[in-house]
């Protein structure tokens, strides 16, 4: 629930923020307003596509800089979720890589990016996510962990090696603002 107050405050911030006017005095004393306006689609707005170099990488920058993770942040793009995974967080994403999405049966790629399965993409997206930024170490002490689709995952420890909802982490790698888990395998919600 938090999430989703964090999320909505943050679009209704973003949403004021670009409504708003700019307003410069002339030599004459006289106010000139002028609006910003930008050629970008409107496909590519929001906090995800301001571009920062002083920063640490979020977790969408992450996911883009990596060889390994193309497909998953294709489904993000199509599922239309960047500007989630760029919020002040802290979230941890189990981010299954290219071979986890290889492994799934022939096709189910393809259909998921479909336009018309972009709410059932984004659902399953969002069960890789946990509100927190906790370590490999840190999850062997959890039982379950709640997903942003509503879901639980269950964590298990076998070793030294951490599965979470059946996937194993096998890397890890801190965000500004989370953490992301490199997962084995996609993480598929019971509903």
């Amino acid at each position: 629930m938090k999430t989703i107050l964090k999320l909505l405050f943050v679009s209704t911030a973003i949403l004021l923020f670009s409504a708003c006017k700019n307003e410069t005095t002339t030599e004459t004393g006289a106010t000139a307003e002028s609006s910003t306006t930008s050629d970008v689609p409107s496909s590519n707005q929001g906090q995800a596509f301001i571009e920062d170099d002083e920063s640490a990488p979020n977790l969408l920058q992450i996911a883009i800089g990596s060889p390994d993770h193309t497909t998953l942040v294709a489904a993000v793009q199509a599922a239309g979720l960047e500007n989630s995974l760029v919020n002040a967080g802290p979230l941890m994403v189990f981010a299954p890589t290219n071979a986890a999405f290889d492994a799934l049966p022939a096709g189910t790629v393809d259909e998921l990016l479909k336009p018309e399965n972009k709410d059932k993409l984004a659902y399953i997206l969002k069960h890789h996510v946990t509100p927190g930024n906790y370590s490999k170490d840190f999850l062997k002490k959890f039982k379950k962990v709640g997903q942003a689709s509503g879901e639980d995952a269950t964590v298990e420890v076998n070793g030294d090696n951490v599965f979470v909802g059946g996937a194993k982490i096998i890397a890890s790698v801190p965000a500004g603002n989370g953490i992301v888990h490199v997962v084995d395998k996609v993480i598929l919600p019971a509903n």
